[in-house]
């Protein structure tokens, strides 16, 4: 199961502002007449309930949205970017790769978030006419649109999860109590990725039940399908653990004990999930012995007997889910909770920071690192006498200037700006 990507989105760039000029008939002054630039396209993720795994974007390694057109002539705007809406599973986490932030957690059905705004479109020249100047032969170049790494990672929503090692039953009981039709051997790891039925009770109620993947002794370390299988269970509600009583495979209790070792060693809260302990395969002929054993050594479980395979016992187990299930909804509307969206999606408050960073080179030499500052001197003809003097402009708009100076810039210093590099005058 393909549940955990990472990707590079990149929103589009804004379009050029136009430089153009009036020239009909009957304005013989003209004017300058160039429009806006276009705004580049937006990155969407958005929540589709056909899409069950994030296979489709396994090699995936860029998602691009269309960049914005330049602005044109008669005050036109240019054409914006074409958005891109990407596709994913319900229950997909999106996440910063840098810093692990949790940017989106898409748990509602037709949920869609935006991720990576697109650059706005540069100013044209009919902005930029002044008394001074009347004639402006200057356009703003477009913002550049916002990118992200991104780590995806889908976790099943489920209200009810089945653990336990392999092949105790747990696929066995799914297709008995739902209309899914997992893979069923004797054999070790049959499943290998989870799979999901919905349970219909007879008293109308139903609930989403999941035959997560055996688990094994060292998971929480990464062992076996480890993490893998975890990261799924986080969003149950309940779980059903399902024990295999003929002691075929391992002791019984033992086998308890380390698959609760392993849910406390990966997740605190794991372990104080509500759980209904399963003694399956109860029509073994040595199920009544191991049973006892593990209740003298439990005396406080309550535990469900039952045979998957012929069909006896199981409508207590649902039931007693149910229930379980019911008694977590309450308490999460009570307490204004949601047990399946456990982390809260950052919005980190940051005072607005400059845009740029002041370097000192020595030997008076100093640098100015900045984006935005880099794709506008790209945009700019210095031979151009009036592109130059609006290019000075912006740097005094920003506060360049000023900063300079407070960092210790003075007269006849070089600083360089991208690849262009000038002197300093006070």
């Amino acid at each position: 199961m393909i549940d955990l990507v990472k990707l590079h989105v990149k929103a589009g760039d804004g379009g050029r502002g136009c430089v153009a000029w009036r020239h009909e008939k009957y304005y013989p002054n003209g004017g300058p007449f160039g429009g806006d630039g276009g705004k580049g396209g937006d990155i969407y993720f958005v929540v589709d309930t056909n899409e069950t795994t994030l296979t489709k974007l396994r090699y995936t390694k860029k998602i691009k949205a269309g960049n914005g057109m330049p602005g044109l002539t008669k005050k036109m705007h240019g054409k914006s970017g074409d958005d891109v809406y990407v596709k994913v599973p319900l229950g997909t986490m999106v996440r910063n790769a840098n810093n692990n932030d949790l940017l989106a957690d898409l748990c509602e059905t037709n949920q869609e978030v935006l991720i990576a705004k697109g650059g706005k479109g540069g100013l044209g020249n009919m902005h930029f006419a002044t008394a001074r100047n009347d004639t402006p032969e200057y356009a703003q170049p477009g913002e550049v649109g916002e990118s992200f790494d991104l780590v995806l990672e889908l976790r099943l929503l489920a209200d009810a999860g089945l653990i336990g090692f392999p092949s105790v039953g747990k696929s066995t009981f799914l297709s008995v109590v739902s209309r899914a039709n997992p893979e069923i051997a004797d054999y070790p790891f049959t499943t290998i990725e989870p799979n999901i039925g919905v349970v219909s009770l007879p008293d109308d109620r139903s609930f989403v039940l999941a035959d997560m993947p055996g688990l094994i002794e060292g998971a929480s370390e990464g062992k076996g399908l480890g993490h893998d299988f975890l990261r799924h269970i986080k969003r149950c509600r309940v779980l059903i653990h399902v024990i295999d009583m003929s002691g075929e495979a391992r002791n019984p209790i033992e086998a308890y004990e380390i698959i609760n070792k392993e849910l406390k060693d990966y997740d605190l809260d794991l372990e104080k999930k509500p759980q209904i302990v399963v003694a399956n395969k109860m029509d073994d002929e040595y199920a009544d012995m191991y049973l006892e054993e593990f209740k003298n050594k439990y005396p406080e479980l309550n535990i469900y007997e039952i045979s998957a395979i012929k069909h006896e016992g199981i409508d207590k187990v649902l039931y007693a889910a149910m229930q379980e299930i019911e008694n977590s909804k309450k308490y999460e509307k009570e307490q204004n909770l949601d047990i399946q969206k456990e982390e809260v999606v950052v919005y980190r408050y940051e005072a607005k920071k400059p845009s740029y960073q002041i370097i000192n080179l020595g030997k008076n030499k100093w640098k100015v690192e900045s984006q935005k500052i880099d794709h506008l001197v790209d945009s700019v003809n210095f031979d151009n006498e009036t592109e130059v003097y609006q290019f000075a402009m912006t740097l005094r708009k920003l506060g360049i200037e000023k900063a300079l100076y407070e960092a210790g810039v003075r007269d006849g210093d070089e600083v360089i700006i991208g690849t262009y590099i000038m002197e300093y005058k006070e």
